[in-house]
């Protein structure tokens, strides 16, 4: 469970109930407002994409909380570890050795590696999952960006209709206070939309996938150099360029004969 998006939305329900004050909450729940703002808006982000990437981007907001496992020294550790088993023991012997992985993406290269795959195709076919995977995660954050876009628009458009129906009637001054409540709570329901909900949603998701993103081009690199021959020592080093500096002494492969001599 990610703590900090729960508690993010959860902070943020809680300063809105406290700033409004529990006594007044009735004085911000209008049912009109809740279906031109939302509704409204979600009407917009169906006509700009088909049913199922709708579907999926709703889907997407329960990544949010869920803890990614994109720890790149684990992966650094599992190819340095794999590196030394094809130096000793051929390529041959990784499929053995990739029985205790779970990375399906890493384990997929390894078989490729395994059949003997020309390293220019092994690196086609591992890119182009990276592609897809990068596509479908820029489908979930676009709906959210759309929602957080239109959110705002449709508070105005509720805006306009409030002002209209007030203006339209002024000699009754029974439906003035409603009809202003109708315009002014569109307003603020469109705000909270995009910057409490769909904003921060958007960008948790862009930085689950540069993770993702970021751990699978480094299995591609130690994948290819382990087919290519390369010593341990040297796979470790050029992975360790993915890491932020001070978690690289973290990662060494010497206990499973990281100097690769021989």
């Amino acid at each position: 469970m990610d703590i900090a998006s729960l508690g993010g939305l959860i902070v943020g329900i809680v300063m809105m109930v406290f700033g409004i004050g529990i006594a007044s909450l009735g004085n911000f729940v209008d049912v009109s407002s809740v279906l031109i703002t939302i509704m409204g808006s979600l009407s917009g982000v169906f006509v700009s994409r088909s049913i199922a990437d709708s579907i999926n981007g709703f889907k997407s907001f329960g990544l949010i909380f869920k803890t990614i496992a994109t720890d790149p020294t684990d992966t650094i550790k599992n190819i340095i570890r794999l590196s030394n088993v094809a130096r000793k023991e051929g390529l041959l012997a990784l499929e053995e050795a990739a029985g205790e992985i779970e990375d399906v993406f890493l384990k997929k290269g390894i078989m490729l590696v395994v059949d003997g795959t020309d390293p220019e195709l092994v690196r086609g076919i591992l890119d182009t999952d990276l592609m897809c995977m990068e596509a479908r995660h820029k489908k979930n954050c676009a709906f959210w960006e759309k929602w957080g876009e239109l959110g705002p628009a449709w508070g105005m458009i509720g805006t306009l209709i409030g002002l209209v129906n007030m203006l339209k009637d002024l000699s009754d001054m029974a439906t003035i206070g409603p009809n202003m409540a109708v315009a002014l709570l569109t307003t603020l329901y469109g705000s909270v939309i995009a910057n409490w909900l769909c904003s921060p949603v958007a960008e948790k998701l862009k930085a689950n996938s540069a993770a993702e993103t970021t751990l699978k081009e480094l299995t591609i690199e130690g994948l290819l150099s382990i087919q290519a021959g390369e010593n341990p020592r040297v796979i470790e080093e050029k992975l360790k360029s993915f890491l932020p500096p001070a978690t690289r002494e973290g990662v060494s492969g010497d206990e499973e004969g990281g100097g690769g001599e021989g």
